[in-house]
This record gives C-alpha cells, sequence and structure tokens, in this order.
C-alpha cells in the first residue's frame, strides 16, 4: 500500500524541516516545492491529498499561488493547511482570502500536527 502524500511549501528551514520529520513519522510521504509557482505543477503531477504552505508576512507569491490552486479545477480539491506567523493577523487574513481550510499559527502546528490533519482531511 502506497503512503498517502502531502507537499509543502515552506521558506524557513528549521520549521520545515520539523514538519518533514513530524510528517513522516505519521506515515506521509512528503514532496518539498521549492517556490510558489511551482506548486500547480507539482499538485498535478504528484496528486497529494494535502498541501501545508508557509504564508509569509510578505505573502503576496504565496497568497496568489494558494488562490490560483483553489481556483483551478484539477486542483481545486486539495485542502491546504496554511501556516502563519504568530501574531500576525495581516496574514493571516491575506491566508484566508485564498481559500485555504485551516490557518494555523507556526507557533503551535508541530503541537498540534494530528488534530490539523484531521480536519484538513475531513470532508465537507
Amino acid at each position: 500500500m502506497r503512503q498517502p502524500l502531502a507537499l509543502l511549501l515552506f521558506d524557513r528551514l528549521l520549521p520545515g524541516s520539523q514538519l518533514v520529520n513530524r510528517m513522516q513519522d505519521k506515515g506521509y510521504r512528503v514532496i518539498t516545492v521549492a517556490a510558489p509557482d511551482q506548486l500547480i505543477d507539482a499538485c498535478r503531477r504528484d496528486k497529494p491529498i494535502l498541501l501545508i504552505a508557509d504564508v509569509p508576512e510578505r505573502s503576496d507569491g504565496v497568497c496568489a499561488a494558494l488562490t490560483l490552486l483553489h481556483q483551478t479545477p484539477d486542483t481545486s480539491h486539495v485542502p491546504v493547511i496554511a501556516v502563519i506567523p504568530s501574531d500576525s493577523p495581516d496574514t493571516e487574513q491575506a491566508a484566508r482570502k485564498t481559500g485555504a481550510k485551516l490557518v494555523v499559527q507556526d507557533s503551535v502546528v508541530l503541537a498540534h500536527l494530528e488534530q490539523f490533519l484531521e480536519q484538513a482531511l475531513q470532508l465537507d
């Protein structure tokens, strides 16, 4: 049986590598996407069940890619967990506008990863 695939779009090395390790410990295959402009192609090619995206304070490129992902018919089904910096209401608002299923602060994502994965993967 194949492991479920999660895509990870993370610029920051330390939290990104910790998230990769945690996801692998939970039985996921993880593929990282190097840049927001590669996101749609990666989703089409790799068919992930989930995307976890780091949304930095200057998030225009990432937010545009997440919005396009949500608007594209063959990728719109991919649930997105947007990870934002703590205490950044503008970034939170921008991430919510992209259509992300969950928007969570980077300070809690590892501690509550199991719950966030369950919520993101629930069918509406």
